[in-house]
């Protein structure tokens, strides 16, 4: 293992052991949700052939090319009906792999690192979901698709080695930013994400280490009973890697994620149902997840709703969760070309020190990125199948989100910059909002605009500078 590989998994032991001794109590503060002990997988691979990548050429030198020789190790362990795929200690070199059978688990022992090859050519095409829009796209570094029963664990690394990719991006955003196309750089700078769990069902995540990856670095999509357990998650090294989101949760249901610790430079556990008309036509929610005894350190979301909302985001239960100087704490968005619902969340013994904005609910969140609009050099042209999905028309009918039932049970913020920011619109109030023994301390109060029908007796702001601004707001007030 190199001396990267050893200062992360270091780190990462630290920042788990604070975290777990640190954290809120580890208690169920919701025991009337019965449907939160039927998240998580509900099998495991029990298979006891062994499948050792080595004996099908793979070598752990960092520089030989091992994609061929573990992908046909995995093949194997297929064609046998399951079994265990692992490696010998050392660091393996490698592009997409595909773990597309049951019964299969992929481990990564201790001593064992999986790199990522720096060359976007060897990351196969595939037809996938990114950012909300089905499209075509590079595939991840580790792909678990079309299968139940499988798993990746193991107490190894998985590097993704992504700062080329991330210096694309900024490279293209540099070029596309002046031109306009701030709302399309995303889906035209194709960077690989870490692992993909796709139309898969009973799958663990356990025990790994993942870190660098070129995009989102965990990505659940159109998956149900998935368990991710005991990950460490650090995406800062060698730079700050754009849009490298922890946890991405994606028009799935009975997922279980806890013990997991992120740092990252997005959303650290977001939950996402799809964007504006391609989102509205898959329509396909995210329900029933379960977010328990976790951390986040560096990142823009402790717990994340949006912005990809349009099939709607609903029975959602996050607890113990502990915010460690992140951007954003509890946070709440979308746009009115979205659509879709937020309702049902359960958020309860969150604790959060020095983040920024504990508190945030945006239904006009980051217009620039938001807002589709075709400049005018390119009126007439043939233009990409997922630039025609962006641009396609949503009526404000069919976009306009809603946020309601959203409870909050045992919730702290302290050091915040601003305890509140809640911008509702008037034709889509953020309305039932519920507050039970819950404080936010920090220097400005913040804002408070088209609220409805709030309890906030369990709410307390405490602010050393400016009150809070309350404007249109309905049957709610503020102490």
């Amino acid at each position: 293992m190199n001396r990267t590989s050893r200062l992360v998994i270091l780190c990462a032991a630290v920042f788990c052991t604070a975290a777990c001794t640190e954290g809120p109590t580890q208690e169920n503060p919701f025991p009337e949700l019965e449907w939160i002990a039927e998240a998580g997988s509900r099998t495991f691979p029990t298979g006891e052939t062994l499948f050792r990548a080595n004996d099908y050429g793979a070598v752990g030198d960092a520089v030989t090319d091992c994609t061929r020789a573990v992908q046909a190790a995995i093949d194997a362990c297929k064609a046998h009906g399951g079994g265990r795929v692992t490696f010998e200690p050392g660091i393996y070199l490698v592009g997409s792999l595909f773990i597309d059978g049951d019964n299969i688990d992929f481990e990564i022992p201790r001593g064992t690192t999986l790199i990522g090859s720096q060359e976007i050519e060897d990351y196969r095409i595939i037809r996938t979901r990114v950012a909300g829009v089905e499209m075509e796209w590079p595939a991840a570094l580790i792909n678990v698709v079309n299968c139940s029963n499988s798993a990746i664990t193991g107490s190894g690394t998985i590097n993704g080695r992504g700062k080329p990719f991330w210096d694309k991006y900024w490279s293209m955003r540099r070029e596309y930013d002046p031109r306009g196309l701030r709302w399309i750089v995303d889906y035209d700078c194709q960077r690989p994400r870490g692992i993909l769990v796709s139309e898969c069902k009973d799958v663990t995540v356990r025990d790994i280490v993942l870190y660098q990856p070129g995009f989102w670095s965990l990505h659940i999509l159109y998956s149900d009973h998935v368990t991710v357990d005991n990950v460490i998650i650090s995406n800062n090294i060698e730079g700050r890697g754009p849009s490298t989101d922890g946890i991405d949760i994606d028009s799935s249901h009975h997922i279980l994620v806890e013990n997991s610790h992120i740092n990252c430079n997005d959303d650290n556990f977001c939950l996402k149902a799809g964007r504006d008309s391609d989102g509205l036509r898959v329509d396909r929610p995210c329900e029933y997840i379960v977010i328990r005894n976790c951390v986040a350190g560096h990142g823009d979301g402790l717990f994340t709703c949006g912005s990809e909302t349009s099939g709607s985001i609903r029975h959602i239960a996050a607890y113990n969760m502990t915010g460690l100087g992140t951007k954003y704490g509890l946070r709440f968005k979308s746009t009115c070309q979205r659509g879709g619902t937020i309702e049902d969340i359960w958020l309860g013994n969150v604790e959060m020190r020095g983040v920024r904005d504990p508190f945030v609910v945006d239904l006009n969140w980051h217009p620039a990125y938001s807002t589709s609009r075709l400049p005018a050099e390119y009126e007439g042209k043939q233009l990409p199948e997922h630039w025609l999905k962006m641009l396609a028309e949503v009526t404000p009918e069919q976009g306009t989100p809603k946020f309601r039932n959203v409870h909050f049970r045992n919730v702290t913020a302290t050091g915040a910059a601003t305890c509140m920011k809640v911008g509702g619109i008037e034709r889509s109030t953020v309305e039932g909002f519920t507050f039970e023994n819950v404080t936010l301390a920090g220097r400005n109060a913040g804002s408070a605009t088209w609220a409805e029908k709030w309890q906030t007796d369990g709410l307390t702001i405490e602010a050393s500078g400016n009150p809070l601004k309350v404007e249109n707001c309905i049957g709610t007030a503020f102490r």
